[in-house]
């Protein structure tokens, strides 16, 4: 299905609305009914039809079709946060005694997911080095369920071979989730590569504007109808009508919006890898990356999103750098239109630094502005190091 046609027009069916360009917010819990009998015809089809909007909503209904069209899958949920889509996934695939593999260094709620919140009800993981897909043939047992990949991470950028991964879980029968919030459909096709579920922190570039939390997840039909009526619809950790109609807005410049995020990340990747100032730059397109032939072979571009090692001695220096960036603002999160920082040494305020991230590295999200003025500001920063 062409992009500019998902974007766009998919699922809105506008002469059901008054044949307004923009689809209506169904800002409402309930839905009535005339008789007892369309009551009760509609309660027993509350996957596909206006029940209560815990359920299905058809603000959400139309996001749904186009995230699952994008991600190339026979259908997508969409939750009030990443987070919530992640467990949600995970949850659908394992029960006690279950074992997981999980890719080292996942984001952080998906690793006190598997590796502490999980533990309590009798699922156990094992964290491999992804960068060989035989650490994960290894790493099997009779009772692995699930593995669990994002590649690439949001904070080093370590890549695993999507499709090797996804060929040893299937000849295992175990089932395969992928984060591919850094990559966006746009950029990744994990589906088509082998995996059964796609998730996403949607608060990054598919939402787009910093203006909403959202999750979503893809994957075939029959774990979506199972996930409804099980993990979605029993948890509840669903997103707002408005806040679905906000992502439906983003979408709309979505392709806009990570080009141009990621042709400016390439800019500023070309100058940081020049800069004495700085040791090391963290890319999947870094000409210096170790996996740049897995980036290429399974990534259309990369990201707006890099790290930095800064070449300094004492955390101040970091500091000092961050402290002096006048178009970067200091925030978590990314994939929206502004740039940001966010500095490893913000996690500690003492010498005792537990964390497995150096100190001195600094992530930095390219947004909307122009690459040559964020250059500059960076190198003055730099500067002062």
């Amino acid at each position: 299905m062409e992009l500019s046609f998902i974007l766009n027009h998919l699922g809105e069916d506008r002469e059901t609305y008054l044949n307004a360009v923009a689809p209506p917010v169904f800002q409402t819990s309930n839905f009535c009914f005339k008789t007892v009998d369309a009551m009760r015809q509609t309660l027993t089809k509350e996957f596909e039809e206006p029940f209560y909007t815990r359920g299905y909503n058809p603000t959400v209904a139309t996001l749904r079709k186009k995230i699952a069209a994008l991600e190339g899958s026979e259908d997508a949920l969409v939750f009030a946060s990443g987070s919530a889509a992640v467990a949600a996934a995970v949850m659908s695939v394992v029960k006690a005694g279950d074992h997981a593999i999980c890719v080292k260094k996942p984001y952080s709620w998906t690793n006190i997911l598997l590796n502490q919140y999980l533990e309590k009800y009798g699922v156990k993981t094992t964290t491999v080095d992804g960068s060989d897909p035989k650490n994960f043939e290894d790493a099997i047992l009779p009772t692995t369920k699930l593995i669990f990949l994002e590649s690439p991470n949001s904070m080093t950028f370590e890549l695993q071979d999507i499709e090797a991964v996804a060929k040893i879980a299937q000849k295992n029968n175990i089932a395969t989730i992928i984060d591919n919030s850094y990559s966006t459909p746009l950029n990744q096709s994990p589906i088509k590569l082998g995996v059964d579920i796609v998730v996403h922190s949607a608060s990054k570039y598919l939402g787009g504007h910093s203006d909403i939390v959202a999750g979503v997840l893809a994957t075939s039909k029959s774990r979506i109808q199972k996930m409804f009526s099980e993990e979605f619809m029993t948890l509840g950790g669903i997103i707002s009508p408005h806040d679905a109609w906000l992502m439906l807005r983003g979408l709309r410049t979505l392709e806009l919006r990570v080009d141009r995020s990621s042709q400016s990340a390439a800019k500023v990747v070309a100058f940081l890898e020049k800069h004495p100032k700085v040791e090391r730059v963290l890319y999947p397109f870094s000409d210096s990356n170790p996996q740049l032939a897995i980036a290429k072979k399974q990534m259309r571009q990369g990201g707006g999103l890099l790290s930095i090692i800064i070449n300094a001695k004492e955390v101040s220096e970091v500091e000092r750098f961050c402290d002096n960036l006048k178009l970067f603002l200091l925030a978590c999160s990314w994939g929206g239109y502004e740039s940001l920082l966010f500095p490893m040494c913000a996690l500690h305020n003492s010498k005792s630094y537990d964390n497995p991230l150096p100190w001195n590295l600094v992530r930095i999200y390219i947004g909307l502005e122009d690459p040559e003025v964020l250059i500059e500001d960076l190198k003055q920063a730099l500067d002062k190091v």
